[in-house]
Formats: C-alpha cells, structure tokens, sequence
C-alpha cells in the first residue's frame, strides 16, 4: 500500500493487481472527439450501424480509444458516461459518446451532458483544429439514436456516488469542471467516492499547451484545484507518465492486422493522429516519437495499478498569472514548519514510473481482443 514514511517524505509503491469482487463500477468523464478518414466507410456488420456510404469513415481520439477499451473489458461496469469540453465543445463531446455506445453494442449506457464552460465562465479552448467544428472532422455524420439524460453531469456523479457510497470510481479524461461541480453541489461527494483517476497535469516536466501547464488542468485550472484539495482518493496521471507510452508504426501494422473488434477503426485512428502530427511538427519529430497514448495510459493506471509506482504528495494548481494551470506537488522533500497553501489537504497517489512494455501490452491485448 502507498503510505508516507515517517519523515513526511513520500513512499513509493509499485501498486497491486485490481482485485475485483465483481465488476468495477466506473464513470468515465470524457470529452471524446472524431476526426475524418480518407478510408472506407464504417462496416455495418461489424458496428451494427448503417451509416449512408457517401460519409467518410471516422476517426477517435484517444477518449474514445479509451472508452471502447473499457467496454472490453468484463471487469468494468461503465455506470455512464459524462461529457465536457476540451477536445470538442460540450454538445458535441455528448453526440460523440453517444455514438460510441452504440458502436460499442451498449447504446443502453447513459450519457449525461456536463457544463459548456469552465467555472469562470470563460470561454473554453476547444481543439476544433484537430477534430473539426463538428467534432467529428466536418463530416457531419447522422446524430445517435440514443439521447442524453435530462440530468446533467454533476447531477448524475453526485446521484451515483450516493447510490453505491464507496464502490465507484471516476476516470476524468478532460478538464475537471464537471467533478469540481459534483463537490460543490453535495458535501459528502469527496467521501462517497471510491476513487477518482485523473488524466492531467506536468508534474516536474514542462506542460503541453505551454511550459507551464497541461491540457486538462489548464482547461479549467480553478476546478482542478478544487478536485484536488475536496479530500476524495486521486490517482493522477501526468504528460511526464503517459509520454512515456507509444505506439509506432509496428505497433499500428500489428493492430490492424489482428481480428480485434475495433482494430481497423482504432489504426485508422491512430494513422489520423499521426498523419496530423508529421503536418504540425515534421517527419522526424512524429517518427522518433510515436504516438502517445495519454488516456489509455490513465485507463491502465486505473486497472491495472501494478504496472506503475506512486508518489503520495500534495497537489495545488496555480489560477492565474502566466503560470496558470501549472500543477504543483508537494513531494515531502521537507517537512513544513509553518502552515502553507500546500498544507491541511489530502495527498494524492501521483504516478512516479511506469512499466512501458507492460502497459503497451495491456493496451494492445485489449484493443486487440475480438
């Protein structure tokens, strides 16, 4: 078990196994979006959707890589989905998990649509320059069958948590407006809640959106903060994990040559990714690098936990000034004589080191798995 050493500095621990009794109830916070294909049209048979063949194929991001993931996986229960801005706007976040059940053969899961904006009520920055202005890279495929519940996120997380007290856990994927929201609205939330995974933050390393801050924090810096001072138990994942983590074009080749489910879809995917990588930052760059998989890395910290170790620390993030979104451990270097903004708030279980050919394989078996 992660624990504190008795000089305040923290532990590492190399996790355990998930030791399941039963499935996982889980509620994956995602922001999902799909971009187009220059490939054949989708394959009924195989979705079970009958989209008209003048649309071009699909592709996902990694949410949604993620998401088709954890519907593999007989071990989870996906209770809902909710969405929130950052890959694509809300609504379309919303459009494209509701498809993702249906393609998934689990259009019976419930979507819940979570807020259009971050708690300042800014404007939220979208990467509509990935995914295109519908989310769907301007291909505009027909809406889902399903609908989207008339409770909102935070409504459907607090209402949950309440009905299984300590047996839910919630994998974020995209900004934490939708959680931050959750805790406000019902003060017991942060305890009822098994445990929250998040996908976010630079910890000791530079940031992706600029040097100081990660996607996901930066979307929504104050609700982050918020998430993690509330006292609930936080896994986080940060860039310095997950670009750890990639997929070559060996690995891509072997995808769309095995029988999995969704291995076509998820290669082209990838391929898009890549493709739009070599345009924005050069051939070399993408070759050597590989394309990373940030949330299916947070998806194996989730469940299998074994496969990293974790430091105990503090996390603030900064909310303003030109360090905002900025994640801030404190890593126990020192013990504290005078109290502090780090101080009085529980620690979180921050990925320190991470098994790559173990994840790699247990993300590949997965997406490989018919």
């Amino acid at each position: 078990m992660e624990s504190n050493s008795a000089n305040g500095s923290p532990a590492s621990d190399s996790g355990s196994h998930a030791c399941l009794d039963g499935p996982m109830k889980v509620i994956i916070d995602t922001d999902p979006g799909i971009g187009a294909l220059p490939s054949p049209p989708l394959r009924p048979d195989v979705y079970g959707l009958m989209f008209r063949s003048s649309f071009r194929s699909f592709c996902l991001s990694n949410d949604s890589m993620t998401i088709l993931m954890a519907f593999q996986l007989p071990e989870i229960e996906i209770l809902g989905l909710t969405t929130i801005f950052g890959n694509v706007g809300t609504e379309d976040a919303t459009r494209n998990a509701l498809l993702l059940c249906e393609i998934a053969g689990h259009p019976q899961v419930p979507v819940a649509e979570g807020s259009h904006e971050p708690l300042k009520g800014e404007e939220p920055s979208i990467a509509d320059f990935i995914h295109g202005s519908d989310g769907l890279g301007n291909i505009f495929l027909p809406p889902p069958v399903g609908e989207k519940m008339d409770k909102n996120a935070s409504e459907f997380l607090v209402e949950m948590v309440s009905q299984y007290p300590g047996d839910v856990t919630i994998l974020a994927l995209g900004p934490l407006t939708n959680l931050a929201l959750a805790v406000k609205r019902d003060p017991c939330f942060a305890s009822n809640v098994k445990k929250i995974v998040i996908l976010g933050g630079a910890f000791f390393t530079a940031g992706n959106v600029n040097p100081a801050a990660e996607a996901n924090i930066y979307g929504d810096p104050e609700a982050a903060d918020i998430v993690f001072t509330c006292g609930a138990d936080i896994t986080v994942v940060g860039i310095n994990i997950t670009t750890q983590v990639k997929f070559t074009d060996a690995d891509l080749s072997e995808l769309r040559n095995s029988k999995g489910r969704h291995s076509q879809t998820i290669s082209d995917m990838c391929k898009f990714l890549r493709d739009w990588h070599v345009q924005s930052e050069g051939v070399h760059a993408i070759i050597s690098a590989g394309i990373f998989l940030h949330d299916p890395v947070s998806f194996a910290a989730l469940v299998r936990p074994d496969l990293f170790t974790f430091k105990k620390g503090v996390v603030r993030v900064e909310t303003q000034g030109i360090c905002m979104g900025h994640t801030l451990m404190d890593d126990g270097l020192k013990e504290w004589i005078t109290s502090n903004p780090w101080t009085g708030y529980a620690p979180a279980s921050v990925a320190w080191t991470v098994d790559v050919p173990g994840v790699l394989s247990f993300i590949r078996q997965l997406l490989m798995k018919p």
